[in-house]
């Protein structure tokens, strides 16, 4: 399984549901990969503790390395790093990314993603891609390389707008260049259960026939704390609120079975 999270719209929690559902996955036992293609490396610094300009062999390295042929290029495998968790690794950002899009772009390196996962798949049993806030030459070699793709949503106008637009492009991208894409349905993130307008913009795209998982995932100070510690909210907070609330949203998107009513 290979899962992206996307949204146009930045500030919607991408970095925080990659981390913590990955981080879940890997303390149900599945061997769990996190390949982190947003330049800023928030994925990378909430899992490793570690600014990503201060590693080596990041994914950064691997498309460089995929733009001239060298007989000792390294595999795949060679750019995953290790978490301080069980069953938990990461394929770490790099700023260097935003210098090699274009270069990737002019060579038409689109698929050279998916090939990677592809081998990764053999060790990993669960990929988790988190991308930058845009629909760049990463983000679509992201949703070329997914089986899955997850859409965040923050509950307000500008991310309803996004929402709308990126569907459609999400689609199209489908159509033309990955037909096993699947559009799991949209991530209600930093929810106030008290306030009127989440839950009618909420109603709305149910209205106009969008996917919205039941499973709402709430605002607390505790995802901020984890994010400091560098630590996932199943290992930080194993009993708080929010970390059920992403235990069931796993849960849903693991087992097809579960009714979507809310």
């Amino acid at each position: 399984m290979r899962r992206v999270i996307f949204n146009q719209k930045g500030g919607v929690g991408k970095s925080s549901i990659v981390c913590n559902l990955a981080a879940i996955s890997a303390s149900r036992g599945y061997k769990t990969l996190v390949v982190d293609l947003d330049p800023q490396g928030n994925s990378t610094q909430y899992l490793l503790g570690l600014k990503d300009e201060k590693l080596r062999h990041t994914i950064a390295d691997f498309f460089e390395q995929s733009l001239s042929f060298n007989l000792f290029s390294k595999e795949p495998k060679d750019f995953v790093h290790k978490t301080p968790f069980a069953n938990l690794s990461v394929m770490p950002s790099s700023p260097l990314l935003d210098e090699l899009e274009h270069k990737l772009e002019t060579k038409h390196k689109i698929y050279k993603l998916r090939d990677a996962l592809k081998s990764l798949g053999s060790i990993y049993e669960r990929i988790y891609i988190d991308t930058a806030p845009a629909m760049n030459f990463y983000t679509r070699s992201a949703l070329i390389a997914a089986d899955r793709c997850l859409i965040p949503f923050d509950c307000d106008a500008f991310s309803q707008r996004a929402l709308y637009s990126i569907h459609s492009e999400i689609a199209e991208l489908s159509e033309d260049h990955n037909r096993d894409l699947v559009i799991e349905g949209v991530v209600v993130n930093q929810f106030q259960p008290r306030v009127k307008l989440p839950q009618a913009l909420i109603e709305e795209l149910m209205s106009d026939g969008y996917k919205v998982l039941p499973d709402y995932l709430g605002q607390s100070v505790k995802m901020r704390e984890s994010h400091g510690a560098s630590k996932p909210l199943v290992y930080f907070a194993p009993e708080h609120k929010l970390t059920k609330q992403y235990e069931a949203l796993f849960d849903r998107i693991e087992d097809v079975q579960l009714p979507l009513e809310v």
